[in-house]
């Protein structure tokens, strides 16, 4: 029991700390993003998001490894055998090395061939197009070769490491937006060059980070056959399913260059950015649950394993939807006041972002416990199978003459098909998993919760006529309490409550004391 209190409150903390990081972010991107498409210009900006996506297409490569890294040390760390973790580590870096290289020759062929015949640019832009991919290309390689160093962060719960540095990244991001402003070069290649220029400096605090707090993170070059198979053919197996959901995105993407234009791309481009910010308030979460879940399989405790999966599942939805609701009442202020000139479309591609992300935020701690068992030949194959069927879809969409947002429903068609396979997946491997409850519990009264909380919420905004900062402030409070009102009355345990009920007394009661002192 105190092993579980213990972990609660790590957990607890580890948010915490992900959420301090989660603000930053926000008021920065939110910031940053703005002067970046009012300086860059609507195209520029579509450009730099479609090319930077045919990098980004490959990221599945990337991904998968992170899954591996993160599922093998923490696993590691959870049968307390720190002889196989240092093994595990340098076997990650040497794979990771690898990969960047194939990255290099993949996008330096194939991809430089896309973009050069394929993309729909404008041909005076084409040499900016060609530095933003080259730029993309190196950024993500070495985002590529930081995954072992992120991965031994979460492994090992450090999660203020990522907010320290966080605040440096913010201020970096700070500091192009002023060299945009104040350079004449052209402001796209000058963007992506910097852009480059931070992902190099935030990958050396990492390294120097790991290296002074982790004992593992010292590289040796070994190889142990049997652990490089292990790991390989588990990230083997999550590059098939990490390449349904590159796919899927980017794919998207281009399906939308090519029927309706850089324009557009700029539009679901700033939409899936802020829903990335927005989902974000969850996926913290998550981020500190996932070590704990790992650990508690490898430790044999499946039962507690599963609990922290059913909990996972339903604070994640919980938790995107108290941000997520009073954000979507407001779209066309926020987006006004935020971008000033709005590209066509946004609104509609974040609210449709936005319904997707929710149903989404459901499916990480299904993956988790997924990858813990390290049985997932069937599960990749199946979700990236799911998930290519969304570029089909989009595309009869817009052939059908649908307007371009309208590409967004097989996104939600895909993401809510994915969840219940997972599930279902799961459920063959540990059979203590309840569908029923699943679907019942979770699922449905989630989406029930939401959709009340949303109807209410567009009700009473209704009556915010006056198009102000303060309509804005008081409807987006008023779908806050109605979230939060819902979620407690419908969303939670009686046992959960009576936690929760008892933690606001002992604050009020603290306060009160400080007031007596006072």
């Amino acid at each position: 029991m105190n092993e579980i209190t213990a972990n609660n409150k790590r957990i607890a903390k580890n948010t915490l700390l992900l959420y301090i990081r989660m603000l930053l972010t926000i008021i920065v991107g939110l910031y940053t993003s703005r002067v970046v498409l009012n300086t860059l210009g609507v195209n520029d900006y579509g450009i730099y998001n479609v090319v930077g996506g045919i990098v980004a297409m490959l990221a599945f490569l990337n991904s998968a490894m992170a899954a591996a890294s993160q599922r093998f040390i923490s696993f590691e760390l959870g049968t307390q055998n720190y002889k196989n973790l240092k093994k595990v580590f340098s076997t990650s870096v040497t794979i990771h090395i690898a990969i960047a290289g194939i990255i290099f020759i993949i996008a330096e062929t194939v991809g430089l061939w896309f973009i050069n015949t394929h993309m729909n640019i404008a041909p005076e832009r084409m040499t900016a197009t060609n530095w933003v991919y080259q730029c993309s290309i190196l950024t993500f390689m070495i985002a590529i070769i930081s995954v072992p160093y992120n991965a031994c962060i979460v492994a090992h719960e450090h999660m203020k490491a990522f907010a320290y540095i966080s605040i440096v990244e913010a201020v970096l991001k700070l500091i192009i937006v002023y060299l945009l402003l104040i350079l004449s070069t052209d402001k796209l290649i000058t963007y992506a060059i910097l852009i480059l220029a931070i992902s190099l400096i935030i990958r050396v605090i990492y390294g120097i980070y790991c290296k002074r707090n982790f004992e593992e993170c010292t590289y040796q070059f070994s190889f142990d056959k049997k652990l490089f198979n292990e790991m390989f053919a588990f990230a083997g197996w999550s590059i098939i399913g990490n390449l349904g959901f590159s796919l899927k995105d980017q794919g998207a993407n281009i399906v939308l260059n090519i029927f309706c234009g850089t324009a557009i791309n700029a539009a679901r481009g700033i939409a899936l950015q802020v829903n990335g910010i927005i989902s974000s308030f969850s996926g913290n979460f998550t981020m500190a649950l996932n070590p704990q879940i790992t650990k508690q399989y490898a430790a044999g405790n499946i039962q507690e394993s599963m609990q922290l999966v059913y909990t996972g599942c339903r604070y994640s939805f919980y938790l995107l939807s108290i941000i997520s609701i009073p954000f979507m009442v407001n779209l066309d202020y926020l987006l006004s006041l935020w971008l000033g000139v709005v590209p066509p479309y946004t609104t509609e591609f974040l609210f449709l972002a936005i319904v997707a992300a929710l149903i989404n935020s459901m499916s990480s701690p299904l993956v988790t416990a997924m990858q813990a068992t390290g049985r997932i030949q069937a599960f990749q194959i199946t979700i990236c199978v799911i998930m290519l069927c969304e570029i089909p879809l989009a595309f009869i969409t817009l052939k059908l003459g649908y307007t371009p947002y309208m590409a967004m429903i097989p996104t939600i068609i895909v993401v809510t098909i994915g969840l219940f396979a997972r599930f279902i997946l799961l459920k063959r491997l540990i059979k203590s998993y309840s569908i029923r409850y699943f679907t019942l519990c979770i699922v449905i009264k989630n989406i029930l919760i939401s959709t009340g909380c949303i109807v209410l919420a567009f009700i009473i905004h209704r009556y915010f006529t006056n198009n102000n900062f303060i309509s804005f402030i008081l409807s987006s409070f008023t779908a806050f309490l109605i979230t939060i009102g819902g979620i407690y009355i419908f969303g939670i345990s009686p046992r959960e409550k009576v936690f929760i009920n008892g933690k606001i007394r002992r604050f009020f009661k603290v306060d009160n004391k400080r007031l007596k002192v006072l």
